[in-house]
């Protein structure tokens, strides 16, 4: 397996790459960061092969708040344009999809906790790098907005609460509404800064129904890995 450098867009302090920085030690491969709430930088796309877009509790619409939204939208859009692999999750995703002209919006509810997302197998079966995807999964939710999926993308994914949960664009440009990246020190990072939203409703779940189903974690990572791989392999 060929060493890449992979490059960090991480918005907060409580939500960085978990799995994917010890998927990505595991295999000897580079990582940089670019940590918003610091003096940031971004690095010059020709020095970085992927690009990792971490979540956060801000939304892809507050440039006024987050001045530095409209340099990383930019830095996304350039990225997809030179033809990198890029990775979105959650807030992540979101950025994606409004720098390539998609619809980013308030849900109308929110999905916190553990919920079943459902694959299309008649469309990840169109790529070889989601042919190992389930037909549903377990996965950990924390969001409340939503986007559009962007013109030209496979949908990949929906949940109950949420009909657009995943896209991918060329075999190299993903999108991922959910965390398939935290570990159970991430969910614990999550809680402790953002635990004010778990007020029980149809899609919120309590701290307690969250940390009582941390077994999911080895099933979202074995599914993380896999695509990990798969990128990885396609190039």
């Amino acid at each position: 397996m060929k060493t890449i450098h992979i490059h960090i867009l991480q918005h907060v302090p409580f939500e960085g790459p978990a799995l994917i920085a010890g998927w990505a030690e595991a295999n000897s491969h580079v990582i940089s960061y670019t940590r918003f709430w610091e003096n940031f930088s971004l690095p010059p796309l020709k020095d970085i092969d992927w690009l990792v877009i971490m979540g956060g509790p801000m939304s892809v619409n507050e440039e006024d708040k987050y001045p530095w939204l409209n340099d990383e939208n930019n830095f996304i859009n350039k990225a997809v344009s030179s033809g990198k692999t890029v990775i979105g999750i959650c807030l992540g995703a979101q950025l994606i999809a409004k720098a390539l002209g998609s619809r980013v919006i308030a849900g109308g509810k929110k999905e916190i906790g553990w919920f079943p997302v459902r694959f299309f197998r008649e469309e990840s079966e169109r790529s070889a790098l989601l042919n190992f995807l389930p037909d549903k999964a377990m996965v950990f939710h924390w969001h409340g907005d939503t986007f559009d999926i962007p013109l030209g993308a496979l949908h990949i994914a929906s949940s109950e609460a949420f009909p657009n949960q995943a896209f991918l664009i060329n075999n190299r440009v993903i999108g991922l509404q959910f965390h398939m990246e935290m570990d159970c020190k991430a969910i614990e990072l999550i809680i402790k800064h953002a635990g004010s939203e778990l007020i029980a409703d149809a899609f919120v779940q309590e701290k307690d129904h969250i940390m009582n189903n941390l077994h999911y974690i080895e099933q979202n990572k074995n599914l993380l890995f896999n695509l990990l791989d798969n990128l990885l392999l396609d190039k």
